[in-house]
């Protein structure tokens, strides 16, 4: 005899506050749509987030593989702990979900002015970064499982329905959210302003959800309690939105060491420059309060300093281009127009080739009173040719065009890029670069490469000359003294640059044949410099690291 089945009790479903139908102001299909909205704009939301989290930690202390793998492990792990801390608030999902979106527009409205802070004033963000993805991550994660409760107490249906219906909701403001990001938020709004007008949005979303559609369900005290909580946090955001200016300047000048003369959020990357305001050009020592001597940053990295550029340009340029022919010359990067400046004192060049990435760099070499008083007007010259292009595809394109019986059309070519340990330059340091850039070479042409500080950082270097050794380059070695360039600011007390730590450059000279060291160290330089040429040279002709692989597209070696 088969027993008939007993009922399954509501509970064992969950509390019977979770299966009670909301008394909603709409109808069931007005109200499930409303709930599948608020899910599309917090998914928008929490990307944008998540993307901003990832942006300002690149941009403030570069290797944006490392950033975005701290950011992405730490917030999707949190997510989880966020949806079983959500399973405590399910009997109360509109209050617990309304105080959670108040939080989470709050939090990561306000994450990138704090990163920003803690790098400004503190040194360093990386224990804030992780911090804020953490709280992040467990506010999104909790976001679901109350969402989910919500839109099943709006209309009951199968889980299936319901979780697809609330995924493809939250995929798709997603979407939006990534693509606004880059496309919208990032080139009109900035950073700061972004994040905080995301936050409002958030917040908004959030608070009409539950203090409109689901206000029935809430007792009176908590309507007035989320409604304070949802103000205060609006308050707080529209307040932060208007403090970005005098809040931007001051973390610039703790970070920077003098008040940002120039600065510049182009398509590629933000440019800031200080000093060199003086009559004396570049050097800033021309008039009280120039600023002190000029100094270039790109997305945060010191990439140019007046008071030490020389020395580096000097040993990067005139090693290649005096060991022989040098009439026709390309300069990789380069932009700033100081490398070309350098090519330029050399009066047998017929033709310099500039392709900078940047248009605003281009533009600031040549309009900059400073920069183009150091530059010497260099980019200016009827012999000097500027391409704003991507090197990489650049020379993919011109090696395509001068086919494969083409003999190399320039006798020097000068790689003046990001240092090899920032991600968006780990290409122009590839197994692939190099071979391009050997066909482009005459066969008697030279190729000078800066390849990162030998001292401080031999990996690196070495793993550069091994690269080059597999495009079929004789390679050349040498150093000189100066600073380790392309690091990121740091906050200073003083008024002179950041980072400019007694350290060695580290230069490869390289060619289809070996190279001549007595004819590549010879004038327009002074004997001095060539006496240190020399002596950096033999300082690392004992010094390689034998048997690291080259770094290719497909499998970077630099770290």
């Amino acid at each position: 005899m088969i027993n008939p089945q007993e009922p399954v009790p509501t509970a064992a479903f969950g509390p019977p506050e979770v299966m009670r139908p909301a008394r909603l102001p709409v109808r069931s299909g007005p109200g499930r749509l409303l709930v599948l909205a608020a899910v599309f704009v917090c998914a928008a939301c929490g990307l944008v987030y998540e993307l901003e989290l990832v942006a300002l930690a690149s941009y403030l202390t570069g290797d944006s593989v490392t950033q975005s793998s701290v950011v992405l492990s730490v917030m999707v792990f949190a997510m989880g702990i966020g949806a079983l801390l959500a399973k405590q608030l399910r009997c109360r999902a509109a209050v617990g979900f309304g105080a959670i979106e108040a939080g989470l527009a709050l939090v990561g409205g306000c994450s990138a002015m704090a990163l920003y802070a803690c790098f400004a004033w503190c040194g360093q963000s990386r224990s804030a970064l992780v911090g804020f993805s953490l709280v992040i991550g467990v506010l999104i994660g909790a976001e679901v499982p109350l969402l989910m409760t919500l839109i099943q107490r709006v209309r009951r249906q199968d889980a299936g329905g319901a979780v697809a219906d609330l995924f493809a909701a939250d995929y798709v403001g997603a979407l939006v959210g990534g693509l606004a990001f880059p496309f919208l938020l990032l080139p009109v709004l900035g950073q700061l302003t972004g994040a905080l007008v995301t936050g409002t949005v958030n917040a908004v979303a959030g608070g009409a959800l539950v203090l409109w559609l689901f206000r029935r369900d809430l007792t009176p005290r908590a309507r007035r309690r989320l409604l304070a909580v949802n103000a205060l946090v609006l308050v707080l955001l529209a307040a932060g939105v208007l403090l970005v200016a005098p809040f931007e300047r001051a973390a610039r000048r703790a970070v920077y060491g003098s008040a940002a003369r120039v600065v510049v959020q182009t398509g590629v990357q933000e440019v800031v420059m200080t000093g060199g305001a003086g009559r004396a050009g570049g050097t800033g020592h021309g008039r009280k309060g120039s600023g002190g001597p000029l100094a270039l940053y790109l997305d945060g990295r010191l990439e140019v300093s007046a008071d030490d550029e020389l020395p580096y340009h000097q040993a990067l340029v005139h090693p290649a281009v005096a060991d022989g022919p040098h009439g026709r010359v390309l300069v990789l990067g380069g932009g700033d127009g100081l490398a070309a400046r350098e090519v330029l004192r050399h009066r047998a060049v017929r033709s310099v080739t500039v392709v900078e990435l940047d248009p605003g760099v281009i533009g600031l070499a040549r309009t900059d009173p400073g920069l183009s008083a150091l530059n010497h007007h260099a980019l200016d010259d009827p012999r000097v040719h500027v391409v704003t292009a991507d090197a990489f595809d650049w020379l993919r394109a011109e090696s395509a065009r001068c086919g494969r019986r083409c003999r190399g059309p320039y006798d020097v070519i000068v790689s003046d890029l990001p240092d090899p340990r920032v991600t968006a330059g780990t290409k122009l340091y590839s197994q692939e670069f190099y071979g391009l850039v050997a066909r482009l070479l005459a066969p008697g042409g030279r190729l000078a490469v800066h390849a990162g500080p030998p001292e401080a950082r031999p990996r690196v270097f070495w793993t550069v000359e091994s690269t080059l050794r597999s495009a079929g380059l004789a390679t050349v070695p040498y150093e000189v003294p100066g600073r380790r360039g392309g690091e990121s600011a740091r906050p200073v007390s003083g008024s002179g640059p950041a980072g400019s730590g007694a350290r060695y450059w580290g230069f490869l000279l390289a060619g289809h044949h070996a190279r001549d060291l007595d004819a590549a160290f010879a004038p327009p330089l002074p004997s001095a410099v060539r006496a240190t040429l020399r002596d950096g040279a033999q300082a690392l002709s004992g010094a390689r690291v034998d048997g690291l692989p080259p770094s290719t597209l497909m499998h970077p070696r630099y770290g």
